[in-house]
């Protein structure tokens, strides 16, 4: 097709499957047998045709729309007095989309509305810029039938969609979402794709049902497919028509043709300025349980509720709303006098997190950020670890430094065959991987974890923090997992009792060989008393195994034949999890008794005021997950990750910590 003409009807226009970054592309139904496209991409069919000699897909920069001799007709009719500017209702008009030339500083000073008298998009056809038509490497664009109805390129609808879409902002100006690119905001200019398109900020914020910050873009050059600054009905901007296009802020950068040196503001410095004085929040002395049901739900959820973020801080954001907003059973570090061994540091640090963290997150359901940059500040001044004031740490890291500055006590202590008890204050998870089992339960991945590990518990804890098993940012072992709603751990316990996999007495062995096997309670630790161990390690195919004995504490306890009663069962309840997605953390927690009552949390789910203002934290419901958590694993064997939408995905598939507590030790109830 090199150097032709080619006629055809648009059979698909949108982004490509796990390729969102390049683009809108146009799959065109060929009026000639000159194609070789059979519609599908990576696996997944985005149309349908009769011989792939009949399919193409391309750049929608490489498209361009017949204008028919009747649409033309009736244009010239309606708009005779308008012959001078180009036509710009949808339908009706050529275009051509190419590479513009580049404009100079003053044109780009008078796009951006920072200079001059034109401080907007120009709703005067006669002022938009004219696209130039050049010659490519690749074929020449397409012209489609009139008849053929590009749909509006939209953002990518990420699978992990956050809970509070149904809570959207569209129509604050000027408002920002959290960015990866630096110095990004309303009026920068930016550029899209490869071969770029080049265009104006005009809009960023959320939409309703997309996860990622949004960027509305005023292009330079006319786009067949682009829209007047609406997507859905819902108005965001205000462009000339064709020339607004929605994309991730992230898939945006800096005008290449314009290099500036931006310099951001001190972030420490600014969480201190007179600005910032309508974030602050209280400091409550005294000391606050938390709340829980309907009163917690009318206190937390909104905007401008919850922990607000700044300069990398969702890691520490997102940790502590975890611990601290709705579960009491780490007060006891918030609790402790000051000991004679304690130095100032520790008072500090006790002070700060108590009476200006979580009694004002308790009591009024928002903590400004210039109270989580002090803390960040102790941090970073009590040991060798630095960039605690303006990196971006992992959630472990954090919590390690703030448990030794507050002499927080060992959370676990878990034994590894018969050696002394190791003491830590969460518990990465290693299971080899099972490949039966598509999506794990951390239940699941616990008890793999410890019978491979020779690990026990040796005494039962009241706090159990769980890393999931994953590596960085990206690697993860399982592409979800879902978190237990409760962790039944008394078969992980060392010296407890415990019920025999068979007839229910008193299992005095365990068999680490005998785990795999799926005709005995499948997916459970295999435990029996001396009578059934006989029994089933009599089959040839267990004869090489070797049970170990378990220890179990003095008293009388059925062993079998005789008649049973119920072993007690030592469990954990799942509070908080908090997840990441991109080097961004959000935390799920369970704020009341209903299976439905979860609440989402995010510290920088908007912006205000650009580079140099401030987040937006925001809570939500999000009950949608509750189905998703009371899954079994029989459900779960056969379910396909990939169908997980909204909430829910997010939880399965980002989770990055899992915390548990004992409802019998919580400090209230």
């Amino acid at each position: 097709m090199e150097n032709t003409e080619q006629h055809g009807n648009v059979a698909f226009c949108g982004l490509l499957p796990t390729k969102e970054e390049l683009g809108v592309f146009v799959g065109i139904r060929l009026d000639n047998a000159v194609g070789s496209w059979d519609g599908y991409f990576k696996g997944t069919q985005l149309c349908n045709f009769p011989s792939p000699n009949y399919g193409i897909l391309l750049p929608i920069s490489k498209v361009v729309k017949v204008i028919s001799e009747r649409s033309q007709n009736t244009r010239l009719q309606r708009k005779s007095h308008r012959d001078h500017s180009p036509e710009i209702e949808s339908g009706s008009t050529k275009w051509y989309v190419g590479k513009k030339e580049h404009p100079t500083k003053k044109e780009a000073s008078e796009r951006t509305g920072r200079s001059g008298d034109y401080s907007g998009p120009s709703e005067d056809p006669s002022r938009v810029p004219r696209t130039v038509p050049v010659h490519h490497h690749f074929p020449e664009p397409l012209r489609l039938d009139e008849k053929t109805q590009a749909s509006p390129p939209v953002p990518q609808t990420s699978q992990s969609s956050p809970s509070h879409t149904h809570m959207s902002r569209p129509d604050h100006q000027g408002k920002q979402s959290e960015w990866e690119g630096p110095g990004l905001e309303v009026n920068s200019m930016v550029q899209v794709n490869d071969p770029p398109l080049y265009g104006v900020i005009r809009w960023i914020g959320k939409i309703t049902g997309y996860p990622d910050p949004i960027a509305g873009l005023e292009l330079d050059d006319f786009l067949p497919a682009g829209t007047d600054g609406t997507y859905l009905g819902e108005r965001y901007f205000h462009c000339t028509p064709n020339k607004g296009l929605f994309v991730k802020l992230k898939n945006c950068r800096s005008d290449s043709r314009f290099p500036a040196h931006q310099f951001p503001a001190n972030q420490i410095q600014r969480c201190n300025s007179i600005a910032f004085a309508e974030w602050t929040s209280e400091v409550v002395e005294d000391h606050t349980p938390p709340t829980f049901g309907e009163e917690a739900k009318e206190r937390f959820i909104g905007w401008k509720r919850g922990i607000q973020g700044n300069c990398n801080s969702c890691y520490l954001d997102a940790t502590l709303f975890c611990l601290f907003s709705f579960s009491s059973v780490l007060d006891t570090v918030l609790l402790r006098p000051k000991g004679k061994n304690d130095g100032e540091l520790y008072r500090e640090t006790r002070a700060l997190l108590r009476s200006e963290i979580v009694n004002p997150l308790r009591k009024h359901g928002y903590v400004c950020a210039t109270k989580i940059m002090a803390l960040r500040k102790i941090l970073e001044a009590a040991g060798k670890s630095s960039g605690f004031t303006s990196e971006e740490k992992d959630p472990e890291e954090f919590l390690n430094k703030l448990f030794q500055v507050l002499k927080v006590e060992p959370l676990l202590k878990i034994r590894s065959g018969g050696q002394k008890p190791q003491d830590c204050y969460f518990y990465q998870l290693f299971p080899e991987r099972e490949t039966r089992v598509r999506i794990p339960s951390v239940q699941q991945l616990l008890e793999w974890s410890f019978v491979h590990s020779d690990l026990k518990f040796s005494e039962a804890p009241s706090c159990l923090i769980i890393q999931m098993p994953r590596f960085g940012k990206d690697y993860k072992m399982f592409s979800a997992i879902l978190p237990s709603l409760q962790l039944d751990i008394t078969d992980l316990l060392d010296n407890t009792p415990r019920e025999c996999s068979l007839c229910q007495g008193l299992a005095l062995l365990e068999c680490k060989e005998c785990y795999e096997e799926t005709d005995i309670t499948p997916g459970r630790i295999k435990q029996f008393c001396a009578t059934c161990s006989k029994q089933v390690h009599r089959h040839r195919q267990r004869l090489s195994h070797n049970p170990q004995r378990v220890r179990a504490p003095e008293g009388e306890w059925p062993v079998g034949g005789e008649e049973s009663r119920a072993m007690p069962r030592e469990t954990l309840d799942l509070y908080a999890v908090l997840c990441i997605e991109t080097s961004h953390y959000v935390s799920f927690v369970k704020y009341g008794e209903k299976v439905t009552d979860w609440l989402f949390f995010d510290s920088m789910a908007d912006r205000e005021g650009g580079e140099n203002g401030f987040n937006i934290p925001q809570v939500s419901p999000c009950p949608e997950v509750a189905p998703f958590l009371q899954m079994s694993a029989l459900q779960l064997r056969d379910f396909d990750s990939k169908s997980i939408q909204g909430c829910a995905r997010r939880l399965l598939c980002d989770a990055y910590m899992c915390l548990y507590h004992s409802p019998s030790l919580s400090l209230y109830k």
